[in-house]
């Protein structure tokens, strides 16, 4: 069984269909992936660190130890109840994948303790995952895809959470804030937390635009969210002046190229929202974009098409990989990963 709209996800993990013995959460967004799989395991046992109900196992308890795996699904509660097997796969991993795929069917099918429930938390998987499929094709199965957030989702946990607070934004603030935020829930909870300690946790305030970005102007990665919108937009220049002037300002490459990524992202959503036919305006608000760089992004949306997005992706990607070495030139291959965009962005007429 495959669940994936957010209703039903939301039901299902609040109340799991008893019949339903092995869960696979798995997405991009890990985050998101391990605040579902919390909510689902204490529906089916309040207590975690129960180590009479609830086993917990990496794929390097599993990984050449099948017979861990096949102990912990047929062991029986000591105390009554359903038992819990959590599996949390940090890599993926051909033959770890098979052996899960092989005990998603036999436990769906009750092979195992019926009262037990496999709970695999998991980063993306492909199509061609043994396990991914085992998952959705079982009737005592269940596979959660854990996409991105939609700006929309976004906006209502926000206002949630700050209205726990009793604390708010108006209409064209709260527009803002979510533009501006990361779309990978655990930092996402994090900067809506700091900002409602700034408005002041039970103060009953609403604040609008000029004094949201009282708050978000002392934020490092404004420099950086502005030095990936001149590289994109193909002005080498200011690009380095934007990096520059966050790195003085505390940020660290590391970051930088987080940004440019973020910033790719929200570029290539633009695309394959038109080309699913949506307007340009729809389309941008729909990738995050914030209401100022609304024009500048579809200006370089009309010229960055995927195939050259998939090109920049590459190189963000080693840039991404060579920052994170220890000893490495980091900020030199923060640097020269702009100049490169700023470059081909000039080459495609920017």
């Amino acid at each position: 069984m495959i669940l994936s709209k957010r209703p039903e996800i939301d039901r299902f993990l609040a109340r799991p269909d008893p019949a339903i013995r092995a869960i696979l959460i798995h997405g991009k967004d890990r985050s998101g992936v391990g605040e579902r799989a919390a909510v689902l395991c204490r529906a089916i046992t309040p207590d975690l660190n129960d180590p009479f109900n609830v086993t917990l196992l990496t794929d390097s308890d599993i990984d050449g130890d099948e017979a861990r795996l096949d102990e912990a699904l047929t062991a029986l509660s000591m105390t009554g109840g359903r038992r819990l097997v959590r599996v949390r796969l940090s890599a993926e991993k051909a033959a770890i994948d098979k052996m899960l795929a092989a005990a998603v069917k036999v436990h769906a099918d009750g092979g195992y303790n019926p009262d037990a429930v496999l709970v695999i938390e998991a980063g993306v998987l492909g199509r061609d995952s043994a396990l991914r499929k085992a998952a959705e094709a079982a009737k005592g199965a269940a596979a959660i895809v854990c996409y991105e957030d939609e700006t929309g989702d976004v906006a209502r946990m926000t206002r949630e959470a700050l209205a726990a607070d009793k604390v708010g934004l108006t209409s064209d603030a709260l527009d803002r804030f979510v533009g501006r935020l990361p779309r990978e829930r655990g930092l996402m909870r994090q900067e809506i937390e700091r900002l409602a300690l700034y408005i002041g946790p039970g103060s009953g305030r609403t604040i609008d635009v000029e004094e949201l970005e009282a708050h978000l102007g002392v934020e490092p990665d404004a420099s950086l969210q502005d030095a990936a919108l001149q590289a994109f937009g193909g002005r080498p220049a200011p690009a380095q002046s934007g990096l520059r002037r966050a790195l003085a300002e505390g940020e660290s490459p590391v970051m930088a190229v987080r940004q440019a990524s973020i910033h790719l992202g929200k570029l290539r959503r633009i695309n394959v929202l038109q080309a699913n036919g949506a307007n340009a305006k729809e389309a941008a608000k729909a990738a995050g974009v914030f209401w100022k760089q609304e024009g500048e992004m579809l200006r370089q949306a009309r010229n960055w098409r995927l195939e050259d997005l998939d090109r920049v992706l590459d190189s963000i990607n080693t840039a991404d990989v060579a920052t994170k070495t220890t000893g490495s030139p980091d900020a030199l291959l923060a640097e020269r990963l702009l100049l490169e965009i700023a470059a081909r962005a000039r080459r495609l007429g920017l």
